[in-house]
């Protein structure tokens, strides 16, 4: 049996700077040897271990699709030990990663119903995953309409910003971009998530929200959903905020009986209501 605590290598090929305040890096890793590429296989919503030998490790949502067949993305914000030192690494540089771990988005329920997602800062990381996955072509056919809702603080704080453009030109989806606090170049939308998701009111009927962001704008988004009639059962969050180990063992993610890194990160609303209110 493999190992769950040994790390696979692998090289990093880019670094973009996402953000103005520079403490938002993605990171493009290629598999140094062959076999870890190829049993390397998840999807989206999944996360992984990324590790620095002698430094440490840190759970980081995957930011790349399945369809991006020859390289993994992770998006880091510079916050403790491991990604500080990861902030410093340069290209060409030897991580570890562990994975991948925990659960999915509900692909197979989202099938043949119009998919709502709405992110907000850098926790749009495993949402990116799923749009990406969701406009493959081969993929696109399986799901109605597409509305994508992603906000940040302030324009200099959007990450993928070159993507996000690109998307809002594409027939295949409808994309809303809001900042709380806009410059005097902004010529989107102003104002919190929870806000222009009442505004763009998305239909509940036949629909599945997917949710990631700061734990505040996902406490409105919950009652905004509520709102426009979603029920808790069609709108699922990440609780990336909770990954710890990745296997259960550690025993810091439990939430009541669940394990955020084994049973989770991804949770429908109903599911969590269930459980202790420790989210």
């Amino acid at each position: 049996m493999k190992n769950p605590y040994l790390p696979m290598l692998t090289k990093i090929e880019d670094i973009v700077i996402e953000n103005e305040a520079r403490d938002i890096k993605t990171f493009k890793l290629s598999f140094i040897k062959k076999e870890d590429k190829e049993n390397f296989t998840f999807l989206p919503g999944q996360f992984a271990e990324l590790s620095i030998l002698g430094v440490g490790e840190s759970p980081i949502g995957i930011a790349s699709s399945p369809t991006e067949k020859d390289y993994l993305l992770f998006t880091v914000k510079r916050a403790g030990v491991v990604t500080t030192r990861l902030h410093r690494s340069e290209i060409g540089e030897t991580i570890g990663i562990r994975g991948p771990l925990g659960n999915t988005y509900p692909l197979p329920d989202m099938d043949g119903k119009n998919v709502l997602i709405i992110g907000g800062g850098f926790a749009f990381t495993t949402l990116r995953s799923t749009v990406k996955y969701i406009l493959e072509k081969k993929n696109r056919e399986k799901y109605k309409n597409l509305t994508v809702i992603y906000g940040a603080r302030t324009p200099g704080e959007l990450i993928y910003k070159n993507e996000l453009w690109e998307w809002e030109k594409l027939k295949e989806l409808k994309t809303y971009i809001t900042v709380d606090k806009a410059n005097g170049d902004w010529q989107r939308h102003v104002g919190v998530v929870p806000a222009i998701l009442k505004q763009v009111a998305p239909t509940a009927d036949n629909t599945i929200a997917l949710v990631c962001g700061p734990p505040i704008m996902i406490k409105y988004t919950l009652l905004a959903l509520n709102e426009l009639g979603f029920k808790p059962e069609q709108f699922f969050l990440s609780l990336e905020m909770r990954m710890k180990c990745g296997i259960g063992k550690c025993g810091r993610c439990n939430i009541g009986h669940k394990y955020v890194c084994k049973d989770g990160p991804v949770f429908s609303f109903a599911e969590l209501q269930k459980l202790p209110p420790e989210y």
